[in-house]
C-alpha cells in the first residue's frame, strides 16, 4: 500500500531507543494484517474502514487473549464488554466513523458467520471516531461491502497511513490526522518479540513532538479553527509476546497514557480506547519482566500518533471546512531550536505552506 506525506522518522524524529520492526508497523507482528477501504468523493465524504486482522484466528483457534481499556468512555466500541469480561478477541478489529459503527458491526458479523456456519453467538469488535467535521457523517455511507473489502484486502505489508480508511476524515491536535502505525522489537524474559500499534487519531489538545509544543495557531496561523475540541482516539496494540489478558489490560492502559506524550487534552467528549491482543499461545511472562514491554507500547503508540498526523494531507470537506496538514518544516525548525534535533534536514516549504503564512484561510483551496 502507498503512503502519503512523511513519517516521523523521515523527518529525523525518533521516539525512544528500542529498534523497530521491518516496516515500523503493526504488521511487523507475525500474522497481523491491515486493510483499508476509503470512501472519499473529494467533497462531502471523507471516511472509510480500517481492519486489523489477526491471521491466526481460524479453525482450531477461534479466540486470542485480549483486553480493552477505556481512558474515557464517550464512544461506541461495539463488543468491548465481552472482551473485558472473557479476556478474548474473536474477530478482526474494525475501525470506522461514529454513525457507521453499527453497520460495520453487522457486516463483520456476516464475515464471522460465514466462517463458522455452526455458530450461534459472535462478538464482532468495532470502534469509531467522529469524522463529522470533514465528512457528512449522517449519510452513513459505509456498507457491508466496504467492511468485507477491508478485511479481505488486509496484508502483512506496510499499511497505508494518513488520510486512508477510517482516518480519511479525522482531525487531531489542531491538524489533519488519520491512521498511523509503528512497532518496536523488545527482549524480555529470555525471548524476543514485537509490539505493534495502529491508531485512528481524532482528538483535541496541543501537538507536542519530543516534548516540544507545536500549537496549530502558531504553525498555521491563517488556518480556520472551527474543529471540535474533543472527538476520540482508537488504539490497537498487537504483540507476539506471551502475555495473558490481565497483562494485556496493563498494556492497553499504557497505550492510552501515550496520548499525553503528543499533547492530548483528554476532553470530556473524547472517547479514548485501547485494544490489546497477543498472537502467542504460550504461558505468560512474569510480571517482574514486563517493564520493557510497557516501554515498547508507549514508544510505538507515541510514534504511531505522530505518523498519523505527519502523513496526513490538507483536506477540505463538508461545509467547506478545511483541516490543514502539519507543516513539516516548521516542526523541524522548532525541534532544532529546542535542541531536540542536531540540524534541520533540507525540507523545502510547500506552496500551500507559503500561502498559509500570508493568505486568509478562506482563500486556501486545500489539497
Amino acid at each position: 500500500m502507498s503512503r502519503t506525506g512523511r513519517r516521523a522518522r523521515d523527518l529525523g524524529i525518533v521516539v525512544g531507543s528500542l529498534p523497530t520492526g521491518r516496516h515500523n508497523a503493526i504488521t511487523d507482528v507475525p500474522g497481523v494484517l491491515v486493510g483499508h477501504t476509503t470512501v472519499d468523493d473529494g467533497g462531502e465524504l471523507h471516511t472509510g474502514v480500517t481492519a486489523v486482522v489477526p491471521g491466526c484466528l481460524g479453525p482450531g483457534r477461534w479466540t486470542l487473549p485480549a483486553a480493552v481499556f477505556s481512558g474515557n468512555g464517550h464512544g461506541k466500541l461495539v463488543g468491548s464488554t465481552q472482551v473485558d469480561e472473557l479476556g478474548v478477541l474473536e474477530s478482526p478489529v474494525v475501525l470506522t466513523a461514529t454513525l457507521s459503527v453499527f453497520r460495520a458491526a453487522d457486516a463483520l458479523l456476516s464475515w464471522l458467520m460465514e466462517r463458522r456456519p455452526d455458530g450461534v453467538s459472535f462478538n464482532p469488535l468495532v470502534g469509531e471516531t467522529n469524522d463529522g467535521h470533514l465528512s457528512d457523517i449522517r449519510r452513513r455511507p459505509i456498507t457491508e461491502d466496504h467492511v468485507l473489502a477491508a478485511v479481505a484486502q488486509a496484508s502483512d505489508g506496510p499499511p497505508a497511513e494518513g488520510c486512508v480508511g477510517a482516518g480519511a476524515g479525522t482531525t487531531a491536535l489542531g491538524f489533519k490526522a488519520g491512521i498511523g502505525t509503528s512497532s518496536r522489537t523488545v527482549r524480555t524474559a529470555g525471548r524476543t518479540g514485537t509490539v505493534g500499534a495502529l491508531v485512528q487519531s481524532n482528538f483535541g489538545g496541543v501537538l507536542t513532538v519530543l516534548g516540544v509544543p507545536m500549537p496549530a495557531d502558531e504553525l498555521v496561523p491563517a488556518a480556520d479553527r472551527t474543529e471540535p475540541p474533543g472527538n476520540s482516539c482508537m488504539i490497537v496494540v498487537a504483540t507476539d509476546l506471551p502475555v495473558d489478558a490481565r497483562q494485556l489490560g496493563r498494556l492497553a492502559r499504557r497505550a492510552v497514557f501515550a496520548m499525553a506524550r503528543v499533547g492530548a487534552s483528554f476532553s470530556s467528549t473524547s472517547g479514548d480506547y485501547a485494544i490489546a491482543f497477543t498472537t502467542s499461545d504460550q504461558p505468560p511472562i512474569p510480571d517482574g519482566e514486563i517493564d520493557p514491554v510497557f516501554a515498547a507500547v508507549l514508544d510505538a503508540v507515541e510514534e504511531a500518533l505522530l505518523n498519523s498526523l505527519f502523513t496526513a494531507v490538507t483536506t477540505t470537506g463538508v461545509g467547506g471546512r478545511t483541516s490543514h496538514a502539519v507543516p513539516h518544516r516548521a516542526v523541524i525548525e522548532r525541534l532544532t531550536a529546542a535542541g531536540r534535533l542536531p540540524a534541520p534536514p533540507l525540507i523545502p516549504e510547500s506552496p500551500s505552506e507559503t500561502r498559509l503564512r500570508t493568505t486568509p484561510a478562506r482563500d486556501e483551496p486545500g489539497s
